[in-house]
């Protein structure tokens, strides 16, 4: 009565339920594997029981696998333990405002709207932020350019060091970037050497792993770029510095009880 009462209740969604009976069975000693099986049944049972009981001490399990409603990949964090243990850059392309504004002060559907994008010589292009951020302390650096050339791409990343420095990080751990040509040059390896102690590229299609200068670019395209109305480009350009001033050493931290991250130091000419 117990055995049918194990072979009986609810079948499960998921494949493989007349196997996982029959292993119940079998180790419980009242019913043998099947005649004419072979090794084939207690090969089967015995991948049953390994797949439940989990991996092995110092073996590595495939990604994503599930079995028996439990999943081996666990999330990671990327924790920055001190000021400079981690650097995350990244670069947004942002569309330039064309002079006299464009559609957003004129109207989607408006002659003036239209015609600010259309029509000779009229191809505003595009402004290249790039940015830096400090994983631990949030401080940031961000600079307007025109381009994201490997070029553009270590003179800002060279200006944000020297930003650092004055904020008294001096010692960079990693540097965290995506797999953009301007990041995998020899070039922008080469500019870096001696300044920090790794490189490290996020995987590919995967911008969670640098997902805190990510988060960056999000609030500033949230608060900043198009939460006002900017006539010229160049007034966008110039506010911005004006912007990231509060976002570096006032902006409230849910990490620090809702308070501004304490910073290595700052330089005299900063107000906190």
């Amino acid at each position: 009565m117990e055995a049918l009462a194990q072979l009986g209740g609810p079948r499960a969604q998921a494949g493989g339920e007349p196997l996982r009976r029959r292993a119940t069975l079998v180790r419980s000693g009242r019913r043998a594997a099947p005649v004419g099986s072979g090794r084939r049944g207690a090969t089967a049972v015995g991948r049953l029981d390994a797949r439940a009981a989990g991996p092995l001490p110092g073996t590595r399990p495939t990604r994503s696998l599930e079995h028996l409603g439990r999943v081996q990949r666990r999330p990671g964090r990327i924790v920055a333990r001190d000021p400079g243990h981690w650097i995350h850059v990244d670069v947004k392309k942002v569309g330039k405002i064309p002079d006299g504004g464009g559609w957003k002060v004129h109207g989607r559907d408006s002659d003036l709207g239209r015609a600010s994008k259309r029509g000779k010589d009229r191809r505003v292009g595009c402004t290249y932020l790039h940015s830096a951020i400090d994983g631990f302390s949030r401080q940031a650096y961000t600079e307007p350019l025109e381009n994201e050339t490997s070029a553009t791409a270590i003179g800002s990343l060279h200006r944000a060091f020297a930003f650092f420095a004055a904020h008294g990080i001096t010692r960079i751990t990693r540097l965290v970037s995506d797999n953009g040509p301007n990041c995998r040059s020899n070039a922008f390896a080469r500019s870096i050497l001696g300044k920090v102690s790794r490189h490290q590229r996020t995987r590919a299609y995967t911008p969670r792993h640098d997902g805190k200068v990510e988060r960056f670019q999000r609030i500033t395209a949230d608060e900043f770029l198009y939460a006002e109305v900017f006539t010229p480009e160049q007034e966008r350009r110039d506010r911005h510095a004006v912007w990231l001033h509060p976002y570096s050493y006032h902006r409230p931290r849910t990490a620090c009880g809702d308070q501004p991250r304490p910073h290595a130091s700052m330089p005299a000419s900063t107000t906190p």
